[in-house]
């Protein structure tokens, strides 16, 4: 019995193949070009992506169990939905998929309106699955470090709701148990949703707090200016992602990713420990710098 893992090579699959190998797993990982894929020598490789049918077809042949996770891109909605369908002709009954949480309340933010709508199409087809839903990454700001640690400032304009940011080490594990305990049942479970958070739920001036504890030495938060933040990522990023990302803050900004009641609870029961904080990370780039 074999999981195939998508997206292996980012921060979430990654984490999420290495702790199915830990586990004792029959792990196949799906990439675009083996030669940059480094995992264990017990890791089958396929090589292949979303929109080759047939290498598609051969990834997920003799295959038990899928974790799929598509990134964000210009076509992520048509990738979800031919991989399922793709898994569907496969016979395969086992998903795992990685969503994000309050896709169905963030209608107007692209990447989370074509997450919900995979989620729809996994529950009208009756698809066996767990959908996970992460709230905002804590290691998304790293590529942000330079600018808190060199300038004082934490830039993303995440607002005064409060974010449940979660690491995604604990993404990984969540989905690295929930793949196995569908891999081993008997019989394919039915349909399942988990909000993955984060311990706290986190302000901009909390978090701007945080590294001025950490770093000692202050840290402002800049700020609600959206206009800016486009402008910023349209630097490093297409600009339909930037135009992404910036619907996404105004949502933060107006509604938050405030966790439902018991989720915390949920989860440190499942993973039989203390969620990791922010704190922690802020704390490990401080003492890397």
């Amino acid at each position: 019995m074999t999981i195939l893992v998508t997206g292996a090579t980012g921060n979430v699959g990654r984490e999420v193949v290495a702790q199915l190998v830990k586990r004792g797993a029959n792990v196949r990982v799906l990439v675009r070009d083996p030669a940059k894929a480094t995992f264990p020598s017990n890791v089958e490789i396929a090589q292949g992506d979303f929109l080759d049918i047939d290498s598609l077809r051969a990834a997920m042949s003799g295959v038990s169990t899928l974790f799929l996770l598509n990134a964000v891109t210009g076509d992520e909605f048509t990738q979800a939905l031919v991989a399922l369908n793709v898994a569907r002709e496969a016979g395969i009954e086992r998903i795992v998929y990685l969503s994000v949480i309050h896709s169905d309340l963030y209608v107007n933010v692209p990447h989370f309106a074509g997450k919900f709508t995979v989620e729809r199409m996994i529950e009208h087809m009756g698809m066996h699955a767990t959908i996970l839903r992460p709230a905002y990454f804590i290691r998304n700001d790293l590529g942000i470090k330079d600018v808190i640690t060199g300038y004082g400032v934490y830039p993303m304009p995440v607002g005064n709701k409060g974010l449940a940011m979660v690491d995604t080490r604990d993404i990984a594990e969540v989905a690295a148990i929930e793949l196995l305990r569908r891999e081993r049942s008997d019989v394919p479970l039915p349909l399942e949703r988990i909000d993955i958070v984060g311990p706290e739920t986190l302000t901009g001036p909390a978090i701007a707090g945080i590294w001025t504890e950490v770093l000692g030495k202050p840290v402002a938060y800049l700020g609600e200016d959206l206009a800016g933040f486009e402008t910023n990522l349209r630097q490093a990023m297409p600009s339909w992602m930037a135009y992404d990302m910036r619907m996404m803050a105004e949502r933060f900004q107006a509604d938050g990713m405030v966790p439902a009641e018991g989720s915390v609870e949920r989860l440190t029961t499942l993973l039989g420990r203390p969620l990791r904080t922010y704190r922690d990370f802020a704390r490990d780039v401080a003492a890397s710098t």
